[in-house]
């Protein structure tokens, strides 16, 4: 939704650019913005490109990316600015830290996201911890509960002009960026351009998506027990992580299958606890593939078995990312699991994936089975990224701009 389609009054942008500073605390430090930059040459300030060094994690494997993207510490920092930079929405009330919080592996801990005015979405924010691993180069879906976006790239672009979110336009952000005092030196720094009108969206997302793929971490109990066994794992938790791998990952209680890692972990990706597969957990009962009210990655793909089918999401940090699913429904884990308990081997829906359809052994859980499975995925969550300055809104500085 574009509300401003073209001005025809010369400095109405600029006027409501110096409206949101002054009513903004985080942009008090700014200082006045030249009244017409144009062509404004950076060339003068130098370009020096270093290639940003990913902090080797235990446990999480090399990290692909896009060959036309390389990240860069400048391109980062910049990345990080326009994170949590509230120009990008249309009344400059919100940004992408908005529905993406620090302390809750960037995710907000609402049912549906909120945009501007308050506007109601119609999903769940995804967590972004370790979201760059959701890139595979062969494929057009990896982003999103329906995966709509190829690349982080694409995905970075899409909330500035939904109607539910940022509410603007890219035509409007690129003139708020290309005139403002302290962008046009960061984008120069970490791009080369030569003049401000070199500032577009496609830089914007890149650097968008190059931070985002720093959000990186695997410091959770279960880590540590993974390099010291028997040691960090309370014995519940160790209970709890036998039923949760079952017989896709060397579980040991006879008889007792969780099925979890089928979707969550062994079978596809060990370290980061998700498929980066789409399926349907028979969160829904319909009758026939054009039932669900939410089609999910059917939307996207066109063909109706996909239909209903979501992202398998990671299960790194769960605790810390209630409500659960794509339409945030489930309060708690007990809930979640309390659903698979109830609908494993008796569901019969459509398309259900198969480790849901066909569990024996969940129904037959106990209380303190169930009980075990949740304090295993409490001892995934890592909080160790919770004081991260380099993940923090940087508006919070004293001197953000230093």
């Amino acid at each position: 939704m574009q509300i401003y389609p073209k001005y025809t009054i010369l400095y109405l942008p600029l006027v409501l650019l110096v409206l949101a500073f002054s009513c903004d605390p985080r942009h008090e430090n700014i200082g006045p913005i030249s009244p017409n930059p144009g062509e404004g040459r950076l060339d003068s300030i130098a370009y020096t490109p270093t290639a940003y060094t990913f902090l080797m994690i235990p446990g999480l494997p090399e990290m692909e990316t896009p060959a036309d993207n390389p990240v860069t510490v400048d391109g980062v920092k910049l990345g990080r600015f326009l994170f949590y930079e509230k120009l990008l929405s249309i009344d400059t009330s919100i940004s992408c830290g908005s529905c993406h919080h620090q302390d809750k592996a960037f995710t907000d801990g609402l049912a549906l996201s909120r945009g501007v005015d308050g506007a109601i979405g119609t999903r769940n924010s995804m967590m972004l911890i370790n979201v760059g691993y959701n890139w595979k180069q062969n494929s057009a879906h990896n982003f999103n509960w329906d995966g709509k976006f190829r690349n982080l790239e694409d995905q970075v672009l899409a909330p500035v002009e939904h109607p539910l979110e940022m509410m603007n336009s890219w035509e409007v952000v690129e003139e708020r960026l290309q005139n403002h005092p302290h962008y046009p030196r960061l984008f120069r720094k970490a791009f080369g351009i030569s003049y401000t009108s070199d500032i577009t969206r496609i830089l914007a997302a890149k650097a968008l998506a190059q931070f985002l793929r720093t959000l990186n971490s695997a410091d959770a109990e279960y880590d540590r027990d993974e390099w010291v066994p028997m040691v960090y794992l309370s014995e519940a938790a160790q209970r709890g992580r036998s039923l949760f791998l079952g017989d896709a990952g060397g579980g040991t209680v006879v008889g007792k299958d969780g099925e979890c890692a089928h979707c969550h972990s062994f079978t596809k990706n060990k370290a980061l606890f998700a498929g980066n597969d789409f399926s349907n957990n028979a969160i829904d009962s319909v009758g026939s593939f054009n039932d669900f009210g939410d089609k999910g990655f059917g939307a996207i793909t066109g063909n109706a078995p996909d239909n209903g089918r979501f992202r398998e999401v990671s299960l790194r940090n769960v605790a810390l990312t209630a409500p659960y699913m794509h339409d945030g429904r489930f309060a708690t884990l007990e809930e979640v699991l309390d659903h698979y308990v109830e609908h494993s081997g008796r569901y019969r829906g459509p398309n259900v994936a198969p480790e849901v359809a066909a569990a024996p052994t969940l129904p037959t859980l106990t209380q303190n089975e169930k009980a075990d499975i949740i304090a295993f995925l409490h001892a995934l969550t890592d909080t160790s990224y919770f004081n991260k300055t380099e993940w923090s809104d940087p508006f919070l500085m004293a001197e953000p701009w230093e």
